[in-house]
């Protein structure tokens, strides 16, 4: 019952984006006259896939507090709150965090370039657990076809690249692998632990 309703609510938002997302296209081809390639529309239906993913997530965590609260209320708070967390809150805390794994040297700027590297990857890992920063980079790498690279740049990423040349679709692609990864793994993780306290809670009933 609990993984239908889920699947039934996912339905009814990815058609809501996909009439939300033809009406785009629509527009776009009155307004300018200039019927799209087959790559950007590639790349607008990968836009549309990672829409849903990330709206997945957040709907799994509705159910969730759903299940944890009795009141429609309470639970639609909780999950504005967790959301607003991750939006606002998150990305101030994260620095924090970080500066307080700092080592002295980098904190007075004569760290090496290893340690300054691994401080700015375990920074990028702490924002990666926000889905709205998973999200966010996943449409940078879609629409943006001149990203290369979603974290620090090093020399060897650079090699052989010309500056200003769009990435293949299917680089772009693996480059936001991750990312979307990352949103399916969310989603099945908080609508399992939706499910198990659901299970839980109709043993004690």
């Amino acid at each position: 019952m609990l993984l239908g309703k889920f699947l039934g609510a996912l339905a009814t938002l990815a058609v809501a984006l996909v009439a939300l997302w033809l009406i785009v296209l629509g527009a776009g081809l009155l307004l300018l006259g200039i019927p799209p390639r087959g790559v950007e529309v590639a790349r607008g239906v990968a836009f549309l896939a990672v829409a849903i993913a990330y709206g997945g997530v957040w709907l799994a965590a509705s159910m969730l507090f759903s299940v944890i609260f009795r009141s429609t209320a309470t639970s639609a708070l909780c999950a504005l709150g967790v959301w607003l967390f991750f939006l606002i809150v998150w990305p101030l805390i994260v620095p924090t965090i970080v500066l307080a794994f700092a080592s002295p040297d980098v904190m007075s700027g004569r760290a090496s370039i290893d340690e300054t590297l691994a401080l700015i990857q375990f920074q990028s890992f702490l924002d990666r657990l926000s889905p709205n920063t998973l999200f966010g980079e996943a449409v940078i790498g879609l629409l943006n076809p001149e990203t290369r690279t979603l974290g620090p740049i090093i020399q060897s990423q650079m090699y052989g690249a010309i500056m200003g040349a769009p990435l293949p679709f299917g680089q772009s692609l693996l480059l936001i692998w991750p990312q979307i990864t990352g949103l399916i793994a969310g989603t099945i993780v908080v609508f399992a632990a939706a499910y198990i306290i659901f299970q839980r809670e109709e043993v004690r009933a």
